[in-house]
């Protein structure tokens, strides 16, 4: 627990005698070292420094984030669903009181990624609640610490219940997913991680190869994109961070942000 193997950027924690100088998921282009340079800590001193907040978004629906922030600064969305309540990625500190909210509304039967930027602790969530982490076969280079609860899959999508699904994107990661939720909005929501970002104004949502370095993804991936998500039903959508939440005109929204690359 005294081991400082989370990094203080991103929120990856490396396996206990890992000798890495740089975090390889900062050191990508995707992310980023600080000015500062490279800082790490424990698991112990994140939990005595930060707490975790959990609201309520909806009757089906519960975010958690790290306060004061922490790293990049993203939530995990708690779906609730008669046939097993799923995570949707996750943040560096797992404590007691999320734990006993989470048994409390029925513990977890499955947790999945968006993306390698928010892994964090993941292996500790998935022992804590003994259920697989789903993650695209596609960015399995970014698993650093690949523990026995890991399930890579394959494909477009990956069905599984109360007819939730992942679906791969691809863009900002060749394993970038979204999460469709068909139930938590009349016309299905879209748990987006950073597949695509919701802007601060809520008047634009983009997709980027990098977010922090304002690196843009090709012309044809953006189109590709904007084909893909034509099939996809919704008229919601819950962005990585507090706040990104969209629940008017969304899908015209996203088709007008998406005009403006292609």
């Amino acid at each position: 627990m005294n081991k400082k193997n989370i990094c203080t950027a991103c929120g990856t924690q490396y396996p206990d005698g890992s000798t890495f100088e740089l975090c390889p998921i900062c050191a990508d282009d995707r992310q980023y070292i600080p000015e500062s340079g490279q800082t790490w800590i424990s698991g112990e001193g994140l939990a005595d420094n930060y707490s975790v907040i959990a609201n309520k978004l909806g009757d089906k629906l519960y975010e958690l984030k790290i306060t004061p922030a922490f790293a990049i600064g993203q939530r995990a969305l708690l779906v609730l669903t008669p046939g097993g309540n799923i995570l949707w990625d996750c943040i560096a500190l797992l404590n007691e009181p999320i734990i006993e909210l989470i048994k409390a509304k029925g513990g977890l039967k499955a947790i999945a990624f968006s993306h390698p930027h928010y892994y964090s602790n993941m292996n500790c969530w998935a022992e804590t609640f003994n259920c697989p982490v789903y993650i695209h076969q596609s960015d399995e280079q970014w698993i650093f610490n690949k523990g026995n609860h890991i399930s890579l899959w394959e494909g477009v999508e990956k069905e599984l219940w109360d007819g939730i699904k992942i679906v791969n994107m691809g863009g900002h990661f060749p394993g970038s997913c979204i999460l469709h939720v068909p139930f938590l909005s009349p016309g299905g929501a879209i748990l987006l991680g950073d597949t695509f970002v919701v802007s601060l104004n809520k008047k634009h949502i983009s997709a980027m190869y990098s977010y922090p370095n304002r690196v843009p993804l090709p012309l044809h991936e953006m189109r590709r994109l904007k084909k893909q998500m034509a099939h996809i039903p919704f008229d919601t959508m819950y962005g990585y961070a507090a706040g990104m939440n969209l629940h008017l005109n969304v899908k015209e929204l996203f088709e007008s942000s998406m005009e403006r690359y292609v």
